[in-house]
């Protein structure tokens, strides 16, 4: 898809149709949106500023609600001892293909090697052991916003890469219950960002014990579906019980004066939320932002032929501007055909697009534009400030729609292993069967079909008939999907 061992060079001159190269598409949609670029390093990408600004659209929102929710932010070091991750056995089964180690510094070798962080559980569980004596120190509620390295065989840009960006909460409790609410609370953060914020309609629940994160007790995650149906792993958030806390020895007197082992958490959302926004959206003339994390909710494109008519439009500008003053506004005055511009803030993304010419002036309006279905309106000039917020937010509503109207239309609900090979063969999109939960059956479904299991769904209890994939007794419903 991209950020492929064999590097491409040059600018993309066209972008490959959806339907025939899905992957194709949302390689020359990166790119030539400027989101993204390869860089000198295979498996890792450049993010140029638009990719980067939209990133801190994402980001902004969500640091909000993790301080909102009691949590600091720390920053912990992304170098980590070997050893540290040796202690607990489940966790380095899971990573260690995934290490990348630094062996020598300074030009000599290293009396113990350094993993480059893949995350950071056991650097924190070991220095908090000097932080948490008692239960009066409990809660303990860190997120830290840094970069962590994990060696992908098959980069692709902002999906999977060497070297990515994300958030990672860990947090201790004093009880189970206490920790398991934390888990269900950042979770629904996520849902909320997901959902509010990137107009994504997702499914939330527990993870499979396969599926589940290395070291966790239970997991669970937001899974999108993008428009080519496979299912994307959007966030998680983790429950780890006492499993770091005893790997580390990170102990706290309770209320009974006897040492006990905290509960812990952990939960993180990557710069993957910029992929997913790409492919939840997109067209084939490139982008669809949703206006609340547009880097650009409006772009204006002054049409004139002559200095005369661009002193004009000139003069007008500065009433816009006011009239737009809380909308992130561009202003484009390039040297270019009106169309060209059409054309390259299409491919950006860009919510609403404002053609200001001579005419327009004369009868004291503008034509707005946009980018969801190019419906074109004409809005007299001193109702732009309460006509263009009611616009972006309906393009916000509408993307959301849309999206949920896609998922709902790829996704059916099927009781044999048959239908479900069946479907997986015609169709895209989620299977939703009845499961007795082993994993036997997961391996089944994926040898046939290549799908996994994506979330158990919560609060359907037990489902009526057996389970679909091997006739036993089902105890819940699950949704099966590819994924990215």
């Amino acid at each position: 898809m991209a950020v492929e061992e064999k590097q491409e060079t040059g600018f993309v001159k066209d972008i490959r149709k959806q339907s025939v190269d899905f992957p194709g598409w949302y390689n020359d949609v990166v790119r030539k949106a400027q989101l993204a670029d390869n860089s000198p390093v295979a498996g890792t990408m450049v993010i140029r500023p638009y990719g980067y600004a939209i990133w801190e659209n994402i980001r902004d929102p969500l640091d909000e609600l993790i301080k909102q929710t009691g949590h600091e932010n720390w920053y912990f070091p992304a170098l980590i001892p070997l050893s540290f991750l040796q202690k607990e056995r489940e966790h380095v089964e899971g990573f260690a293909p995934e290490f990348q180690l630094v062996t020598k510094g300074g030009g000599k070798d290293l009396e113990e090697p350094l993993v480059l962080r893949p995350t950071s559980e056991t650097m924190i569980a070991s220095v908090l052991r000097d932080y948490i004596q008692s239960y009066r120190d409990l809660p303990v509620l860190t997120n830290q916003w840094n970069n962590v390295f994990r060696w992908e065989l098959k980069a692709r840009f902002f999906l999977r890469t060497r070297e990515f960006l994300w958030q990672e909460g860990h947090t201790f409790h004093e009880t189970a219950t206490e920790a398991e609410e934390e888990v269900a609370r950042m979770l629904e953060c996520y849902r909320q960002i997901a959902e509010e914020w990137c107009a994504i309609p997702v499914l939330a629940g527990r993870k499979s014990e396969t599926e589940k994160f290395a070291g966790a007790q239970y997991s669970t995650a937001i899974e999108g579906m993008m428009v080519d149906g496979k299912a994307l792993q959007m966030a998680t958030s983790h429950y780890f019980g006492e499993n770091f806390t005893r790997a580390y020895d990170l102990t706290f007197t309770g209320r009974s004066n006897e040492r006990q082992f905290p509960h812990s958490t952990s939960w993180g959302m990557s710069t993957r939320m910029v992929g997913a926004v790409v492919m939840a959206h997109g067209d084939d003339s490139g982008l669809q932002l949703p206006p609340r994390i547009a880097p650009v909710q409006v772009v204006i494109i002054p049409i004139f032929r002559s200095d005369a008519e661009r002193h004009q439009i000139e003069a007008a500008l500065p009433g816009v501007l006011d009239e737009l003053d809380d909308i992130r506004v561009k202003v484009d005055w390039r040297d270019e055909r009106p169309g060209f511009k059409f054309n390259e803030w299409e491919l950006k993304g860009v919510p609403l697009r404002i053609e200001i010419g001579p005419r327009d002036l004369a009868k004291g309006e503008a034509a707005v534009v946009r980018r969801l279905d190019r419906l074109k309106k004409a809005v007299p000039l001193g109702e732009l400030a309460l006509t263009v917020p009611a616009m972006l937010e309906k393009i916000q509503e509408a993307l959301f729609e849309r999206a949920r109207g896609f998922r709902e239309k790829h996704t059916v609900r099927l009781t044999s292993l048959d239908a479900v090979v069946k479907f997986f063969d015609t169709e895209i999109g989620f299977a939703v069967t009845p499961w007795c939960g082993r994993s036997e059956d997961e391996l089944t479904v994926k040898e046939r079909t290549t799908a996994t299991t994506r979330v158990i769904l919560p609060g359907s209890g037990r489902p009526e008939g057996p389970c679909a994939i091997c006739g036993r007794p089902a105890v819940t419903d699950v949704a099966w999907g590819k994924a990215y």
